[in-house]
This record gives structure tokens, C-alpha cells and sequence, in this order.
């Protein structure tokens, strides 16, 4: 069966500009390629994880507009479970402006418009599916109040509870002692730690000194380094993929769905890092958020691929 992996989180819609570089402060560039694809972090890693294998259910809200309809109808189409997906009459659906470098480098400005008002009450109500879960997984494009509600029913039930760090913000050791995974990566870990992530040294500092804070396990993802792992069990690097990127936006997002999907499966921790680094390889050689994620078939071809090189 597939593993129920529950994820609270944003739901955007991405406007997003190809341009050659990223535009400087005051400077304006013309040209480029516009066009529109469905994001938000949250939203993002449930597709990752319903394409990855999981039976997913999304606790979101989104607006009663084009957005939020556009949104509920892609989430049909990957078989994500909707009972948890709140249409809110007041505020507009979440859009995140977006520019991309032909390095694939981006940059990310969002209004979080419903994502912003989405309550602990909301997740209360989402209790019978949290308690059904192998996962619950999050971010931090929704209030910390609604994620420390999140995490705090998880623990009750025994879920396991994975949580990317982003964007950036600093977290209370009451949160963070009610995590298995964090996941950050280098620009996060260092705002959590005060470690610059320079080297893979730094990597290993910068994870002990987060477990010191609670966190059972942390995941320091390094773009195609691959993910430097620090558990109970030992720590190292899980080596990345080479691959051409075209676009990092959801890479991160990506990862941490196919992660959740592979540690509810019965993987290994090292086994569910590898899978992941492979999901999110694949996907930065594709275009936009949500298009971006690999789905199952083509994450395991993928592995097999690099397997014979």
C-alpha cells in the first residue's frame, strides 16, 4: 500500500520570468520568457510526494478565486486527498513572483495572501488524518503557530514529523524537540546555527549544533553536494547527482516530498536520502514548481541510469 503522508503548508500560483541574470537592485532587464505554473511550498511537496508514491493529503488554504481553482483542480489531477483544503472567501489565493537565471539560479518574492490565515483549528480538524499517517510534513510559509499546532498533534499521535525550514526564521527549542527531520538547507542552517555552511566541515557543525536543540535527525541538503545526514545513528554525506540544472526553484521541495514517501515505505534513512537526492536531480533539469516534480517511474529510471554509469 502506499504510505499516507499528510502535509500542512502554502498553496501559490508562480508568475515566473526566464532572464539571463538576476536583476540587480534598480536595474530592469527586458525580454525574457513569461509564463505561469502551480507552487508554494507546501503544495509543491505534496505533488512531489503524490508523484513520488504516496497517498497524500493536503491541509492548505486558498482563495475563492481563479488561483484557488486552478490550484484544487491540479491537486485532483496528482490524486491528492482535498479534505483538508479550505477555500477562504476573505483573502486571495497565495502568488509568488519569480525570476530565473539560464544558470537556474532564482530569486522569490511571495504574497501569501490565504496561506497567511491558515489556523491551528484548521489543523485540528485535520486530527483523523494526522493520526492515519507514516509522515506529516511541513514548512514555513504558513503561520508558526499553525506548524507548532501541526507538530504538537503528530507527537501526540506518534507520526513522525518532517520540517523544511523555509523560509528562514528562527524556532523555538519547544518546536524543534517535536521534529524527527529537519531539513534545511545551506542559507537556513546557517540562520538556525550562526554556522556558516562553507564546507562539508561546516556542514557536520552546523547539524550536531541543531540536534543539540532537539531535532532527532537533521538533513543539511547541498544542491548537488547531495545531503549531509546527522542521526542517532552516525552521520555523513549522501552524494548528489551531476546533472545540467534549468531550474532550482522547487528542488528542495521536491526532496523533502520524495523523502517522506521513501521513509514511509520502510527505507532506511541513508536509502530515503539517496532516493531523494535523485528526485530532486531530476528535477531541476525541468522548468516551473509543481511541473518540475519526477514522477515514480522516472525517479527509479533515473537511478537505474546512474547505476550503470
Amino acid at each position: 500500500m502506499k504510505p499516507h503522508i499528510v502535509v500542512v503548508g502554502s498553496s501559490n500560483t508562480d508568475m515566473i520570468i526566464r532572464l539571463d541574470h538576476i536583476p540587480r537592485p534598480g536595474e530592469t532587464i527586458l525580454g525574457g520568457e513569461f509564463f505561469t505554473a502551480a507552487g508554494g511550498k507546501g503544495a509543491n511537496q505534496a505533488v512531489a510526494a503524490a508523484r513520488a508514491g504516496g497517498a497524500v493529503s493536503f491541509v492548505a488554504r486558498v482563495g475563492r478565486d481563479v488561483f484557488g481553482d486552478q490550484a484544487i483542480e491540479g491537486f485532483k489531477r496528482d490524486g491528492i486527498r482535498l479534505d483538508g483544503v479550505l477555500r477562504d472567501a476573505k483573502r486571495p489565493s497565495g502568488v509568488a513572483l519569480i525570476f530565473v537565471a539560464k544558470d537556474g539560479e532564482n530569486s522569490i518574492a511571495v504574497a501569501s495572501g490565504a496561506n497567511g490565515a491558515l489556523r491551528p483549528g484548521d489543523v485540528g480538524k485535520a486530527r483523523a488524518a494526522i493520526r492515519g499517517a507514516r509522515i506529516l510534513l511541513m514548512q514555513l510559509e504558513t503561520p508558526l503557530d499553525t506548524v507548532a499546532a501541526a507538530a504538537s498533534l503528530a507527537q501526540r499521535e506518534g507520526v513522525r514529523v518532517i520540517l523544511n525550514p523555509a523560509p528562514a526564521q528562527a524556532l523555538p527549542d519547544s518546536l524543534l524537540k517535536k521534529i524527527s527531520l529537519l531539513t534545511p538547507n545551506e542559507s537556513e542552517a546557517e540562520m538556525l546555527s550562526g554556522i556558516k555552511v562553507g564546507s562539508d566541515v561546516a556542514a557536520a557543525r552546523a547539524a550536531r549544533k541543531l540536534r543539540q536543540h532537539g531535532v532527532e535527525t537533521v538533513i543539511l541538503t547541498l544542491g548537488a553536494r547531495g545531503a549531509f545526514v546527522a542521526s542517532p545513528e552516525g552521520e555523513g554525506l549522501v552524494p548528489g547527482f551531476k546533472v545540467k540544472a534549468v531550474d532550482t526553484t522547487a528542488a528542495g521541495d521536491v526532496f523533502n516530498g520524495a523523502l517522506a514517501v521513501s521513509l514511509g515505505e520502510g527505507s532506511s534513512l541513508w536509502d530515503a536520502v539517496r532516493f531523494a537526492n535523485a528526485a530532486a536531480a531530476l528535477s531541476v533539469t525541468r522548468l516551473g514548481a509543481q511541473p518540475s516534480a519526477p514522477r515514480r517511474r522516472d525517479i527509479d529510471a533515473f537511478r537505474r541510469r546512474f547505476r550503470k554509469i
